[in-house]
């Protein structure tokens, strides 16, 4: 079972930590990094050594090295220049590489884990989060990481390299005066982080305000049907546009305030090079500092403060990459409400024997939907399960399926407590038809074999038969290989219904869960549904749950619930002799009195 970590890191260590795996890679692109910014700051070294070899020929650094014709120092440092550009390059080419590499691998791996995460949440979490806020950290936020590791990763380590290096050789070269150019750096740094601090919280409302963005988006397009049937197209509009709007004030606001920094930045900077400029030139004059030397400090400060400028850049990358780090570590360190028991189970072995004792639940701690209850389904036997909306039915499969967990009492199957079973396992004996049919956007074929994805088309077509479909099946255009659209939008709710129930009777679980199964197809359709689920539930465990009294009505036992309890139990004649709930809506939906039924 995933727990929250106790401890608060970093995002930064969280993202590192989550790339230990890749230690060796990170490692060399590191090192290629560091080694690019090396090199791409030899050349103002060269300059000035060249300028020395002119100025002071036989007396120049590469003379007191050993190398005394003017000429032959030119073509050393010609050699060397061409060296060094070839190291530059190569070491570019393989750091962008590994970089690249790694941001497409991390990405891809993180985004998985998190959506494999997400799917072993209980049902809860996704009734209090929504789609689009969901979607947005395994799309917007995951990408933000990987443009991050693609070039801000690099930004950073050229920045702390370049402006080290520079440092380090303007102490050796030029002591006295190094800290000239150096002056401006601690404002520098004070003010930019200042800002980065006020940032923080700015890029954490943007990614929030994005979240909201992904909601808007995904619910219009969800319900697009619903926007243009009730001619909301421009109310709709609106919605997106409040949305998206606050979205770019959002982001307006951290650019304001990332962008105010570099006028600022920059007049430092111009005091800086200045500085070096006169003071160093004053040095040359007066004899205490060679032109060499000279030409390179001048050349080469603005490799020292020029990268300070692009300080609040790399910051601004980094902030909102945290920001998404920040969102993708929290959905990862959600706790695991419903962990996996450790019991496994052999599908062939399962009798299908459900006992539900003494029960209580209540959705998110409120009023209670279940309320001690106890009831007993042998195995082989079908039972139907009637009530008003609201009254519990489907919370009792959702419970046996284990998509929520109960407060109180114990649900068993073949007498052991299915929460030590592996979910894997108990939802493996378990075929259910939800009232509400989802069907992904795919082929017939591809949704009725969903879960049984060996299955051979022989087999599709006979599951289909059993279900009802196979008739409608043949006339669509391209038969079983006919796309349904996303959820299924293609089909009528009767023929979406059959390709729920054909889906499930292709599973072949010992036990059969039908939760208004037929509320949407037609009497004489759900009359030849009946008729073939009379054959596909012999010895087989089936619970049956529905409005349509008639979908009942040949059930071993029918149980009527009551806001959370069961108030009448029996056949349906015996239940028409108590003449009570189910007596009555009998009479109603037959239009014949109990004695006549």
């Amino acid at each position: 079972m995933k727990q929250t970590s106790t401890r608060t890191y970093p995002p930064i260590w969280r993202l590192l930590r989550h790339g230990k795996p890749y230690r060796v890679q990170i490692g060399s692109a590191i090192a290629f990094s560091i080694c690019r910014t090396l090199f791409d700051l030899a050349p103002p070294y060269l300059i000035g050594v060249a300028i020395d070899v002119v100025v002071q020929q036989d007396t120049s650094l590469m003379a007191r090295l050993g190398i005394v014709d003017p000429l032959t120092q030119l073509g050393v440092l010609s050699l060397l220049t061409i060296a060094v550009w070839g190291l530059e390059s190569f070491s570019q080419y393989a750091a962008d590489k590994l970089w690249h590499t790694l941001a497409q691998t991390i990405q891809h791996e993180l985004r998985v884990e998190t959506y494999n995460h997400l799917q072993e949440l209980e049902l809860a979490f996704f009734e209090d989060h929504s789609t689009g806020t969901l979607l947005s950290i395994l799309n917007d936020d995951i990408n933000q990481l990987e443009r991050f590791l693609n070039e801000g990763a690099q930004w950073l380590i050229d920045f702390f390299t370049r402006v080290s290096a520079v440092s380090i050789s303007f102490v050796l070269l030029a002591p006295h005066i190094a800290w000239i150019a150096m002056l401006p750096i601690p404002v520098i740094l004070w003010g930019t982080f200042a800002f980065q601090s006020r940032l923080a919280p700015r890029y954490d409302a943007v990614r929030d305000q994005a979240g909201h963005i992904s909601d808007r988006l995904s619910n219009n397009l969800s319900g697009i049907a619903t926007i243009k049937s009730f001619t909301a197209e421009v109310y709709a509009s609106d919605r997106v546009y409040i949305e998206s709007d606050a979205y770019r004030r959002s982001n307006q606001r951290a650019i304001s305030l990332s962008v105010a920094f570099q006028p600022v930045l920059r007049s430092m900077i111009l005091l800086g090079f200045v500085l070096t400029l006169y003071l160093g030139g004053r040095e040359v004059l007066q004899g205490r500092l060679s032109v060499g030397t000279y030409g390179f400090m001048v050349f080469i400060v603005q490799d020292l403060l020029w990268p300070f400028t692009e300080l609040s850049e790399i910051l601004d990358a980094y902030q909102r990459a945290m920001a998404s780090v920040r969102r993708v570590m929290g959905l990862l360190d959600t706790a695991i409400a419903i962990p996996h028991g450790h019991h496994s189970l052999l599908i062939k072995t399962v009798r299908g024997d459900v006992r539900f004792n003494n029960i209580t639940f209540a959705y998110n701690s409120r009023h209670l939907v279940l309320s001690h209850l106890s009831l007993h389904v042998p195995a082989g036997s079908t039972i139907g399960i009637f009530g008003a909306t609201g009254s519990g039915k489907s919370t009792l499969v959702k419970l046996l399926l284990r998509f929520y967990e109960v407060q109180s009492g114990h649900i068993l199957m073949d007498g052991i407590d299915i929460r030590d079973l592996r979910l894997f396992d108990l939802r493996q004996c378990i075929g259910w038809v939800s009232q509400d049919v989802f069907l992904f956007h795919g082929t017939v074929a591809e949704n009725i074999a969903y879960g049984s994805f060996n299955a051979s088309l022989d087999d599709i077509i006979h599951a289909a038969k059993l279900a009802e479909a196979h008739g409608f099946i043949e006339q669509l255009p391209q038969g079983y290989d006919t796309i349904v659209g996303e959820r299924g939008q293609k089909l009528s709710g009767g023929q979406r219904q059959r390709l729920a129930i054909a889906r499930a009777i292709l599973k072949d679980p010992p036990i059969l869960v039908l939760d208004e199964a037929t509320s949407a197809v037609d009497n004489e359709t759900e009359a030849a549904i009946q008729k073939s689920l009379a054959k596909i539930t012999q010895n087989r465990t089936t619970i049956a749950i529905a409005h349509r009294l008639s979908t009942l009505r040949h059930a071993d036992c029918i149980y009527v619930m009551d806001n959370g309890k069961l108030v009448e139990q029996g056949t349906h004649e015996q239940l028409l002799a108590i003449a009570g709930i189910y007596a009555n809506l009998w009479t109603v939906q037959s239009g014949l009195s109990p004695s006549l039924a």
